[in-house]
């Protein structure tokens, strides 16, 4: 039988005597709060089961993270995946931080339907580093989450803005060195990027591309497809829908009246006069209705196009009106 989180005899990557509370309704910060305990639970052999657990405990599954921040370069903004997560964590502690936590002052929450938002405008992400030197990272900006309502409260969008960071070195480690011009230019040197680690900024440059591979990797993780098929499969399936068209409502097919067909054009000029006050003039000759007063003086050509074919084959032939008002038929 295979152990779920309901399970009393559920084994956590967390460690065996780890089982998490029955769930309950607490203030959005707290969860931060108990974020902040996770992580510094955290051990040098956490592996990817363990970041796996950290984040189903504390982001939903369709959950996004966005780190907007200004280079030498210009500014950047990266946004990854579920997926991605746990990866982004575990990079951090991978470029010499051996401390994480994050303080949030002075936030404000909004209640909506089924979220709860939270803006703080004074967070501070404190990393402490180990190497390559002893130092203290504070980096402040503005932190928007957005938690779902339920028992969970788990994180849904996470976006933080860094604006400014600091690195703080300790005195003792200064007065240690001081006869030391090379150590003293080493230590004047950032170990970080808007407080950011190397080792994170590579990954954050990797996600542009892995993000877009989650659907291949999520169908070569479910049919055991080889890569080459699971782009062909996804590129048929995208085709699909770009060509297919959109779906319309079914109407009924409207029944078209028969229309009578036009009289031969040799028996046009003998019956003219009788057909005048017929009732199916008006479908047989078009020219009957206009008025000769309407018609510059002269010949005037009237076009009269008819799928009837003539006597070379023509489809359209046309009819001249002469000033006595007789047609008189114009190949």
């Amino acid at each position: 039988m295979s152990s779920t989180p309901q399970d009393p005899f559920y084994s956590s990557p967390f460690g065996p005597f780890y089982r998490r509370h029955t769930p309950y309704m607490v203030q959005p910060e707290y969860r931060i709060y108990e974020m902040n305990k996770r992580l510094q639970s955290r051990t040098e052999d956490s592996d990817n089961l363990w970041w796996d657990a950290f984040a189903t405990e504390f982001f939903e599954d369709d959950a996004t993270l966005t780190l907007s921040f200004c280079l030498e370069d210009g500014p950047k903004r990266y946004t990854i995946g579920r997926t991605l997560i746990p990866r982004y964590f575990s990079t951090v502690f991978e470029g010499g931080v051996t401390d994480l936590y994050y303080i949030l002052k002075h936030s404000k929450e909004s209640y909506h339907n089924s979220s709860i938002t939270v803006d703080c405008d004074q967070c501070a992400m404190v990393t402490q580093h180990g190497k390559p030197m002893f130092t203290k990272v504070c980096t402040e900006g503005r932190l928007i989450l957005e938690f779902t309502f339920d028992d969970l409260m788990r994180i849904k969008t996470w976006h933080f803005t860094i604006r400014q960071y600091r690195e703080l070195v300790p005195r003792s480690i200064l007065a240690m060195h001081a006869q030391d011009p090379q150590v003293l230019d080493q230590l004047s040197k950032n170990i970080t990027r808007m407080g950011l680690t190397n080792f994170t900024l590579n990954y954050l440059r990797l996600c542009v591309i892995l993000e877009p591979m989650q659907e291949l990797m999520s169908r070569h993780k479910t049919y055991n497809l080889s890569p080459r098929d699971c782009l062909k499969t996804c590129l048929f399936q995208k085709w699909q829908r770009m060509v297919a068209p959109p779906a319309e409502p079914t109407r009924q097919p409207t029944t078209k009246r028969r229309k009578r067909k036009n009289s031969t054009s040799s028996t046009s000029n003998s019956s003219a006069g009788n057909t005048a006050t017929s009732t199916g003039s008006k479908k047989k000759t078009p020219a009957a209705n206009l008025s000769l007063s309407s018609q510059v003086p002269g010949l005037g050509a009237i076009p009269n196009c008819s799928l009837n074919p003539g006597r070379n084959g023509d489809l359209c032939h046309s009819a001249a009106v002469t000033p006595s008002g007789q047609f008189k038929e114009k190949r």
